[in-house]
């Protein structure tokens, strides 16, 4: 195993090609347990039939953990809006479509996402009665059993030279409502600074799928709060804003 070219460097991770294979390289504190719950949830979304990379192994390199995948030669759809911003439309088209597919998919092994944003609400470090709101919240919102994929974002999806689209990191899978993964998706948006293009996202969507905008702002707070748990201090104050909201026009 050859970690010599880099193709992308995130938090706490380094992520390298060699050859054919794709190989997610951890820090020396992220748990074993964590690596090993990642990868099982990556087979899992694999088992349903979506077009993602396959896993291949679990090992470790330099006294480090790594997850080695099946690695996807192609770009990015951010990559390729960048290229060609004339096309903005017919990639947020083929982004939703492909967001559609994957909600239309189901994985009955994957974690609730209900019961991952219960736990996550209490690491948000929120005053009690914001947490109460939220927790009354979640319980009055369905269950689902449809693959969220938790971190949809144009950098996510993969085209290759075929013209496949590919769907990658699947680290924040879980199995719930498509309503749930699009507020998600939606907050994505607005974090990259592209409020534009969350409103598009969010109106295409809703077009698309046929749910109401009112159905998906109902999780919006609960995936900012969940976000919150993340404990990233850039993004407090703009994620303390979508958990205070309750009222949508």
């Amino acid at each position: 195993m050859k970690l010599e070219k880099i193709i992308a460097v995130r938090t706490s991770k380094t992520v390298f090609r060699d050859g054919d294979k794709c190989i997610k390289l951890f820090d020396q504190d992220h748990s074993k347990a964590k690596i090993l719950s990642e990868a099982a949830t990556h087979a899992k979304v694999e088992e349903s039939g979506l077009n993602v990379p396959k896993v291949l192994e679990v090992t470790k390199a330099e006294g480090k953990w790594a997850i080695v995948y099946e690695f996807i030669s192609g770009k990015t759809l951010d990559r390729l809006a960048g290229e060609a911003p004339e096309k903005a439309d017919e990639y947020m088209e083929r982004f939703v479509e492909a967001q559609l597919k994957i909600n239309a998919a189901k994985a009955h092994s994957l974690e609730k996402l209900k019961d991952r944003l219960a736990e996550s609400l209490f690491a948000a470090d929120l005053p009690s009665a914001t947490l109460y709101e939220l927790h009354m919240r979640l319980e009055s919102l369905p269950v689902g059993d449809r693959i969220c994929h938790g971190d949809f974002a144009p950098s996510n999806l993969i085209v290759n030279g075929e013209d496949e689209d590919y769907i990658v990191d699947w680290s924040h899978a879980a199995q719930g409502v498509p309503a749930a993964d699009a507020a998600r998706t939606y907050l994505l948006f607005w974090l990259a600074g592209e409020i534009d293009g969350a409103d598009r996202y969010l109106s295409l969507y809703c077009e698309k799928s046929g749910i109401a905008k009112a159905e998906i702002q109902k999780w919006i707070p609960l995936r900012a709060a969940e976000r919150l748990a993340q404990g990233k201090a850039e993004e407090r104050e703009f994620l303390l804003y979508w958990v205070n909201v309750v009222d949508y026009e």
